[in-house]
């Protein structure tokens, strides 16, 4: 762990690495190796998806990764601290595993090993603004409802707005991919990108996992997009070092 990246990561990312199974580390030993310094997008988009549409892109792209929103030498992605700062506020931000960026793509990739997708925490505390009333907390109301810049129905149908004696919304469910959508295409349009949203789990974790993605994918408003999802399997990824 000798590149500069290492030098500036976020403590929480670097503690992941020492665990058992590390998803972090999984990333790293993988992309690492394949994208020096880029990998070719017409080469990764060939890997056959568990879910997702086969594409034959006319141009190639080089990606360069950014683990975590650094690229290896510890260089920030363009534009994504404001992009967080406009989706998240003031709150805990939202950590992508990796991005791929080429000229013409932008893939939002979100890595899981043997974990789900992360749902909301304050909904689980029993502390969601929306539901849990409570006149002396510091917010009443959920970003992800209320501004404009940060709504998740801006791109997905989560059905009504939550409201108090609910059971869980969907937002509550999806909590994490939602964010993750937001921050690629607010991102992507920054960049002047095509966003791509991918999942990447192992083959045998698809099963546990499908009904959720599946339900996550139908809400996505923009059909563009949705053709543009994918899941891979780290396995497939991983065939590629190998060519």
């Amino acid at each position: 762990m000798d590149e500069p990246i290492f030098d500036v990561l976020p403590e929480t990312v670097l503690a992941n690495f020492h665990t058992p199974r590390s998803e972090n580390a999984l990333v790293w030993n993988l992309l690492y190796l394949l994208a020096q310094p880029t990998i070719s997008f017409r080469k990764l988009i060939k890997i056959r998806p568990l879910w997702g549409g086969v594409v034959h892109p006319e141009v190639d792209d080089a990606l360069r990764p950014y683990f975590w929103g650094f690229d290896v030498r510890g260089k920030r992605l363009p534009g994504l601290d404001g992009v967080l700062e406009r989706v998240d506020g003031e709150g805990p931000r939202t950590e992508v595993d990796l991005f791929l960026l080429g000229k013409a793509n932008l893939i939002v990739i979100e890595a899981k090993h043997l974990s789900a997708p992360g749902r909301c925490s304050r909904y689980a505390a029993g502390r969601c603004p929306e539901i849990h009333s409570d006149p002396s907390a510091s917010e009443t109301t959920c970003r992800y409802w209320e501004l404009p810049q940060a709504a998740f129905s801006a791109e997905l149908d989560l059905g009504e707005r939550p409201r108090s004696g609910q059971d869980a919304p969907s937002c509550e469910r999806h909590y994490q991919l939602a964010r993750t959508l937001l921050v690629g295409r607010e991102l992507s349009r920054r960049l002047d990108r095509e966003l791509s949203i991918w999942m990447m789990i192992p083959r045998k974790h698809w099963r546990s996992l499908e009904k959720t993605w599946l339900d996550f994918t139908e809400r996505v408003r923009d059909d563009v997009l949705w053709r543009r999802m994918r899941v891979v399997a780290w396995e497939d990824v991983d065939r590629l070092s190998e060519k």
